[in-house]
């Protein structure tokens, strides 16, 4: 048999992100960190399985490095489980080409409009970096279908880099304004979006229609050295372009069903 036979022979086995998927287990914590981050307790609460059972499918999960974790910065003794959507989407592609080459192939997108005016409101603790680029590029990616503001408990004033770090995406953010959570408290929102760990744990309550998320970002403004505060901003930008890229495809399916 030649070697171009055997390229095309299919694998027999089926891959193994595809057995990682196939338990119930693991689908069910994937599907809890597809829209936010979450603490394990959590995430023993959403799936109704005992911590160690728990712990013990978020390894396996995390050796596929699907699912990463980082400390919680409000709370050292808390982690955070994040989902992976780009090493998932790699991987998906991956086990589909064993099956056929075609599967391998890029997905086709479409951008199809919200039915109705969709709200949505980013906070951090200062509102300075994050939930300001947040607030930028959901505008900006939303193509004007998204009423987006962004708010905290401590403001104090935009960062000029994350003003830089918008510029250089073409978004224009330097007429934002840190503003107080309390200014919205009693405003209806679709989506209310913490991106700061010691922000979720003071988060006011809004109305019971408003859906929480939590997206644990590190904080860039904090880093002292100046080269490795710039290269922060634009890793937090570019983490919070994934994110948004997938919340909007989410919500856009959502209001569709």
């Amino acid at each position: 048999m030649s070697n171009t036979q055997k390229a095309a022979t299919p694998q027999t086995e089926p891959p193994d992100f595809i057995k990682l998927l196939a338990h119930e287990l693991r689908w069910k914590l994937l599907q809890a960190l597809v829209m936010g981050d979450h603490r394990v307790q959590e995430l023993v609460g959403f799936v109704g399985q005992p911590l160690n059972l728990v712990s013990y499918h978020l390894k396996h999960l995390r050796d596929q490095q699907v699912v990463t974790v980082r400390r919680s910065d409000a709370d050292g003794r808390d982690m955070y489980y994040s989902l992976d959507v780009d090493r998932l989407q790699s991987l998906y592609r991956a086990a589909g080409a064993a099956l056929h080459p075609t599967l391998a192939s890029e997905p086709i997108r479409y951008t199809a409009p919200l039915p109705a005016q969709v709200r949505v409101l980013f906070l951090c603790t200062q509102n300075s970096a994050r939930s300001q680029m947040a607030e930028g590029l959901l505008r900006h990616l939303g193509g004007g279908q998204i009423e987006v503001a962004s708010a905290g408990s401590q403001p104090s004033a935009v960062h000029p880099l994350a003003v830089q770090m918008m510029k250089q995406a073409g978004i224009d953010i330097s007429s934002q304004k840190s503003r107080h959570v309390d200014e919205f408290v009693s405003q209806s929102f679709d989506y209310v979006i913490t991106v700061c760990d010691k922000m979720r744990e003071v988060c006011p309550t809004f109305p019971a229609h408003s859906t929480t998320i939590h997206w644990s970002l590190p904080d860039p403004a904090v880093i002292e050295d100046e080269a490795a505060r710039l290269v922060a901003f634009a890793q937090t930008a570019a983490a919070l372009h994934k994110r948004i890229t997938l919340f909007l495809t989410m919500i856009v399916q959502k209001d569709a069903a």
